[in-house]
This record gives structure tokens, C-alpha cells and sequence, in this order.
């Protein structure tokens, strides 16, 4: 195992263009939900071809929550790396806040359904589909980032089915919208594919279909001001590089193409 760990880190060096000799940084990333599962695997393998550590801060692309990604800046955190909903980044260099030619693109993210373990698996193989089982469900509940903000301002609308809906879904903050299905508090979760698979408990039902489909593009950047820049957009590199696909794509993301 040891011998394996090895080649992969010479073979990640190799591939970023990176010195085994280079100083080595603490860097400090913040990251949300949907691109966490491939981070968690993609983090220790760059850790360990370069002697950079990551000090990780997980939290929301968007919304009031004081863990969100756009809240912690603005409170004046340091973060030498930001991973987030793509528009939501935009909106930070936009505001002056990322540095626009460090933006990198990584990946796409699809939503999908859950049920609890051992529930049966309703049918969302088409719209009509999908739009009987929410009728039938006696709870829906979805996140409250990219793919719940879509769910509830368009996805109901688009199936007509609003008025029948507003009652029995609720937007779930914070916390993986799959746990509070785990625990049978709510019948129906929809999240992104890759922040549903992770946790245990649920039984992944599959993503809706493509033609009321929502794909949330996660991107990330360097933020003005990052300590360590060159260590950073070495790590951007890794997340976005070929050697990085399947370890994305094992975690319920789909890759952009290039």
C-alpha cells in the first residue's frame, strides 16, 4: 500500500509540474456541499505528492447561514482556495472578492432522489413519472443551496403541481437533506447525486429526469489576498486535471468537457 501511495504521489507530481522539493504550505480551502465527497478523496492524494496539508472549511455556496462560503469572507476569513456553485463564485469575482483568472471549472452536478433504506423505490424514470410520486409522497424535503432553490421556485411550477406541493416540502439547512430521510422524518429527498450517496441510511432512488433536469456547474478560485497562490492554484490544477476524473466521477459528479 505504502509502495502504491508513493507512485501515485510521484505520478501526481509528475503531472502538475510540481518540484518534490517545493516549500510546503498550510492551505486553507473553503468548500461546499456537492464537490465535498471528491475533495475529501482528491484533498489527501495532492496532501501526500506534495507536503501541502488543507485546512478544510465546509459550507454553502449561497444563503443567510453564517457557515456559508460568500458570509465567511465577508466576515474577513482567510481562504486560499474557494470551491463553490459556479454563478456564486462568478458573484464573488464579480464583487472583487476572487481573482477572475484563477477560476477553474471541475465539475457537473445532477439532482437525485433518495428514499429510506428499505422503503421501495418510486418511479422517477420519466416527468409523469416523477410528478406522480411527489404527488403521492406525504413529505419532500430538498437543500437549501442551487438544487433546492430550483425544486422550489421552478421544478413544482414546471410540473403544475405547486399549489399540491407547498404544504409538504420543506427547505432543509445545513445538513445533508439525506439524513432527516434516514431518520424517517421526511419521505422524499432530492439533493445533488454527489451529497446524497455519502450518507447512510438512504436508498439513492436516481436523478430526475434530463428534461426537467437542473445541472449545477461547481467551480473554484484563489481569493484576492491568499496567502499561498502558488500552492493554490497548483491544488486547482489536480482538482480539474484528467488524473482527477474518476475519483470525481465515483462520487456522483460528471465531468465538464474540455
Amino acid at each position: 500500500m505504502k509502495k502504491l501511495l508513493n507512485l501515485a504521489a510521484l505520478t501526481l507530481i509528475g503531472a502538475l509540474g510540481l518540484s518534490s522539493v517545493a516549500q510546503a504550505e498550510e492551505l486553507h480551502v473553503m468548500t461546499s456541499g456537492g464537490f465535498t465527497a471528491a475533495y475529501k478523496v482528491l484533498g489527501p492524494k495532492f496532501a501526500a505528492a506534495t507536503g501541502n496539508t488543507l485546512d478544510t472549511a465546509l459550507g454553502p455556496s449561497m444563503g443567510k447561514a453564517p457557515e456559508a462560503i460568500p458570509n465567511r469572507l465577508a466576515r474577513g476569513e482567510h481562504a486560499d482556495v474557494v470551491i463553490m456553485v459556479g454563478y456564486a463564485l462568478d458573484e464573488l469575482i464579480k464583487q472583487g472578492k476572487v481573482l477572475p483568472e484563477s477560476r477553474v471549472e471541475l465539475a457537473d452536478s445532477r439532482i437525485g432522489l433518495v428514499v429510506r433504506e428499505g422503503a421501495t423505490k418510486p418511479d422517477i424514470g420519466s416527468v409523469e413519472g416523477l410528478k406522480t410520486t411527489l404527488l403521492n409522497a406525504k413529505s419532500v424535503a430538498y437543500s437549501d443551496s442551487a438544487s433546492g432553490v430550483y425544486i422550489q421556485d421552478q421544478l413544482f411550477k414546471r410540473l403544475g403541481i405547486e399549489p399540491q406541493l407547498k404544504a409538504k416540502s420543506t427547505m432543509v439547512p445545513k445538513i445533508p437533506v439525506a439524513s432527516v430521510v434516514a431518520t424517517g422524518d421526511y419521505q422524499l429527498g432530492f439533493q445533488q447525486v454527489s451529497e446524497l450517496l455519502p450518507v447512510p441510511g438512504v436508498t439513492f432512488v436516481g436523478k430526475i429526469p434530463e428534461s426537467v433536469q437542473s445541472v449545477t456547474r461547481f467551480a473554484a478560485g484563489i481569493p484576492v489576498g491568499a496567502q499561498h497562490p502558488v500552492q493554490a492554484k497548483a491544488l486547482l490544477d489536480y482538482l480539474a486535471s484528467p488524473a482527477a476524473q474518476p475519483d470525481v466521477k465515483a462520487t456522483g459528479l460528471d465531468s465538464v468537457s474540455r
